[in-house]
């Protein structure tokens, strides 16, 4: 009986994420053909062989849909052990350990990413939105190393502007690295897969601070 709960449950998931791409796939089909404001989300189903409350369950909207998911903090487990991790344990190794595991689990395939990368050049108001959600996901990250820092030194406690000011350029830095391995990952630069080329730039980025 558990392996039929299993199969059964990934025939679901792959079906969920069948059905997730191919809406995706036909937005993108839709609006290099129609523009953006020329696509309904009736329009979308039909392409997809998909009805619009199903739509609605993956997306909230047609602008949604071309981004796909924002990125995502890891469980709380693995935030948790970055956290606590001590100041013996070196703060870029944890922080690269939390964005490739967040990297992973928003990476779309390259086909999609392609597409969606030159209707962002297209479409302003698309790249606005990606990079408000970066935004979000950069606070939360500085808010995390904003904690580990306080935790690693406790004489920190009471410099509150001192430990943002230096966890947002901790951040920054780091964002740089994932960026970097995005940019390698997604032109294809060499045959690495994604978490590959993350470790590679962090490394890189370790090398040069050394």
């Amino acid at each position: 009986m558990c392996n039929n709960v299993g199969m059964s449950t990934g025939l679901r998931e792959r079906k969920r994420v069948a059905t997730r791409r191919a809406i995706q796939l036909a937005v993108f089909e839709l609006v290099s053909q129609h523009g953006l404001a020329g696509v309904t989300v009736e329009e979308i189903g039909r392409v997809a062989d998909v009805a619009p409350r199903t739509f609605f369950n993956y997306f909230k909207s047609k602008e949604e849909a071309l981004l796909g998911d924002p990125p995502e903090l890891p469980d709380s487990e693995l935030v948790e052990s970055f956290i606590v991790a001590g100041p013996e344990t070196d703060l870029f190794d944890g922080l690269a350990s939390l964005l490739i595991d967040a990297g992973q689990k928003s990476v779309d395939d390259l086909d999609i990413l392609a597409v969606r990368h030159r209707l962002l050049k297209q479409y302003p108001q698309l790249f606005a939105m990606r990079m408000a959600r970066m935004r979000v996901f950069e606070e939360q990250i500085t808010e995390l190393v904003s904690r580990r820092l306080v935790r690693d030194d406790a004489a920190l406690l009471g410099h509150p502007e001192f430990v943002r000011d230096r966890a947002r350029l901790v951040t920054l830095v780091a964002f740089a690295a994932l960026r970097h391995a995005w940019t390698a990952w997604v032109n294809e630069e060499s045959s690495l897969s994604l978490a590959e080329q993350l470790e590679r730039s962090f490394a890189d980025l370790k090398s040069l601070f050394a």
